[in-house]
């Protein structure tokens, strides 16, 4: 059976992650969580307190800083995918609202996103790759196979971050996650570098009132069309 590239966008908090792990599973395909990615370059240069630094200095220094300081790799464990920074799973860390806020602003700097955007395409050059993000189908990979480009209301997508932050024990405030929702949207879409867009190629899915797997279902049937068209 042949293989293709499964190229998944679409707004913070959509589900994409989720639904990217589910269809890998399905397949029996690589999964690779770019957002992750980006969290672990912003965790590094929180951690050594150089957000600011880092922002203002020119793009010959910030390449040579990500190449020389940060190594990134995946680990499987039994809960599922954990990225690791320099050797150390830091899974939990980059999950904070912090994290993904700076995640969000970092994911605007040219040096990075062509630093993380060579490991992707690297990653996917044996097809049998699902990956989500959101420059997957623009850049990444512009010739994948098979392109999803997932939405859902502000509002239902701060309600869903709101509920996930509860049940891991982070107190949180629906009205600030609901701005913050807000601003990243506006960040991703309005961001000189590989700014959040839909392909012209892609399928859009809104999901805003669909359940997980009625979403699952919907997915399973446009990959197995790609496969067996």
């Amino acid at each position: 059976m042949k293989k293709i590239v499964v190229a998944i966008d679409g707004y913070s908090s959509c589900g994409k992650s989720t639904i990217a792990k589910q269809l890998a599973q399905h397949a029996g395909y690589t999964y690779v969580d770019t957002g992750a990615m980006y969290r672990a370059v912003a965790l590094y240069l929180s951690q050594n307190s150089m957000i600011q630094e880092f922002k203002d200095s020119d793009d010959t220094y910030q390449a040579k800083l990500l190449k020389e300081n940060i190594k990134l790799s995946f680990l499987r464990t039994k809960e599922g995918q954990h990225i690791c920074l320099n050797g150390k799973d830091v899974e939990s860390k980059i999950r904070t609202l912090e994290i993904g806020n700076l995640a969000s602003q970092v994911s605007a700097i040219g040096a990075v996103r062509r630093f993380l955007v060579a490991q992707q395409q690297l990653m996917g050059v044996k097809k049998g790759v699902v990956m989500d993000g959101r420059d997957i189908g623009t850049v990444v990979f512009p010739n994948a196979e098979l392109k999803l480009f997932l939405t859902a209301s502000a509002e239902v997508r701060a309600q869903r971050r709101y509920d996930e932050l509860l049940e891991k024990g982070t107190q949180a405030v629906y009205e600030e996650v609901l701005r913050d929702v807000q601003d990243r949207d506006y960040r991703d879409t309005h961001r000189q570098e590989s700014p959040l867009r839909q392909a012209e190629d892609a399928i859009v899915i809104d999901n805003s009132h669909m359940s997980r797997e009625e979403q699952l279902q919907k997915v399973i049937e446009l990959f197995n069309q790609h496969i067996n068209g």
